[in-house]
């Protein structure tokens, strides 16, 4: 059977190309692909997405499948931490001689949410697809404004009340491409990024989807 494959970052490097058609034996799984290429030794936390649909290594191929190979990020302008995030640490990310405004963005953690006292938040992500996304939401912006650089953190984990679960710098030669590009940056991420947060409040807890 015949399945496309889409490769990114490093791993498009390494390929030389962004996209691969392989012929696959009957009865393939995800798990399978990375063989096939032919790319060296299999990189640790590699993630698999299946006709655009996160999966697992074992799921079954289909002729026609497009299946996705998305290498783990770490590190760098994009990241998830489980630390106290930053801010200045984020800032100096995306600080160049070609800028000339830099702005930043923080989310803390308020007291009182949806007429409930809140103890604090517990974040969950979906590592390595989250960190790919806040990538490809830095070149969207990049796309329509005039920018230098774009840095993008996020808490995982407990955060306290108070406490930064979110900070985002750009920078621009002119500052109101880096304040637009800043707005969109904290809108978007919170309807794209596979991020959910956990309210603890006094008397129960709920799980807040995307866009919360």
């Amino acid at each position: 059977m015949r399945v496309q494959v889409r490769l990114f970052a490093a791993l498009r490097e390494r390929a030389g190309s962004g996209t691969r058609e392989l012929e696959l034996p009957q009865g393939a799984s995800a798990a399978d692909v990375w063989s096939a290429l032919d790319l060296g030794e299999e990189p640790a936390g590699l993630v698999f997405a299946v006709n655009r649909a996160y999966t697992g290594r074992d799921q079954p191929l289909a002729e026609g499948d497009e299946i996705a190979l998305i290498p783990p990020v770490s590190g760098g302008a994009f990241r998830l931490t489980n630390d106290p995030l930053d801010l200045p640490a984020v800032i100096a990310e995306v600080e160049t001689e070609a800028a000339g405004a830099v702005a930043s963005f923080v989310g803390t953690v308020r007291a009182r949410s949806r007429d409930r006292d809140v103890l604090y938040l517990e974040y969950e992500a979906y590592e390595g697809m989250a960190e790919q996304v806040m990538a490809e939401l830095a070149d969207t912006l990049k796309s329509k404004y005039e920018l230098c650089e774009v840095a993008i953190a996020h808490r995982v984990g407990r955060v306290e009340i108070g406490e930064a679960s979110v900070a985002i710098a750009i920078s621009a030669p002119h500052r109101h491409d880096a304040l637009a590009a800043c707005k969109e940056a904290i809108d978007t991420l919170k309807e794209t990024v596979p991020l959910w947060k956990k309210e603890v409040y006094e008397g129960g807890e709920e799980w807040i989807g995307k866009g919360s």
